[in-house]
């Protein structure tokens, strides 16, 4: 060995980790990752969880509170309008299928046709809002109604019941058995009492309801009944 290789400085060494080191830096690297997803893991099962306990999903739950058919302030009338209108509404439309067949005037046959027209539609709407309530579609029994015949007592409903103009169920046997003219002047006239109960509780619900989904149909029932009204007078005077 030379002098001049004697003094040349040696490269420095390479530095290898022992192997023990690395396996342990690599289970440590694991174990960082296996904790991370379970704490992702968690959120999202404890996010799930709470949204079972509110009865669905977070993005159902917010699908249903938007979906609301009458939204705002929900008063008494509100739910009691409604309740009540399903069945006089249901009662009108049966009035209505009777006259096929039985109808001779062609005047009362388009007065049919609109009055369930309107009516069945509006029906289901109210059903919606007191299914988004959490309401109940019947208001219970109250007096005079006959649960089994579905109709009422004329005499006993008045305005403190809520349900005025409701024909009984000699009313409408009376209308069934009718034919002809004879059944125009008795659809005339049964539909214009019922019609003055609906104006009545639709008047009720502009005045002292509070959502304004219902107070905009009351306003449709007073407008829209109020015009048959007069047209079936009109049609009684000549019939």
């Amino acid at each position: 060995m030379t002098a001049q290789q004697r003094n040349t400085p040696l490269p420095p060494a390479r530095r290898t980790a022992h192997p023990g080191a690395r396996r342990l830096a690599l289970t440590g690297l694991a174990a960082a990752a296996a904790l991370l997803l379970a704490a992702c893991g968690g959120t999202t099962e404890g996010k799930h969880k709470n949204a079972a306990d509110h009865g669905g999903t977070p993005s159902a739950t917010a699908g249903t509170t938007g979906a609301n058919p009458a939204p705002g302030p929900v008063g008494d009338t509100d739910v009691m309008f409604a309740q009540m209108m399903i069945p006089h509404h249901q009662q009108a439309l049966e009035m209505a299928r009777l006259a096929d067949g039985r109808a001779a005037d062609p005047e009362i046959k388009k007065l049919v046709a609109a009055i369930e027209q309107a009516q069945d539609p509006e029906i289901q709407r109210m059903r919606s809002w007191l299914k988004a309530w959490g309401k109940p579609e019947s208001a219970g029994s109250m007096p005079g109604m006959d649960h089994g015949s579905g109709s009422m007592d004329h005499g006993s409903m008045g305005h403190g019941s809520g349900m005025s103009g409701m024909m009984s169920e000699k009313d409408m046997k009376e209308l069934k058995a009718a034919k002809g003219r004879d059944f125009d002047r008795k659809f005339a006239s049964m539909m214009i009492e019922h019609h003055k109960g609906a104006i009545d509780m639709a008047e009720d619900e502009q005045k002292n309801g509070r959502n304004a989904t219902a107070k905009k149909l009351a306003d449709d029932v007073v407008r829209g009944q109020s015009a048959e009204v007069a047209q079936m007078k009109k049609l009684l005077d000549r019939l």
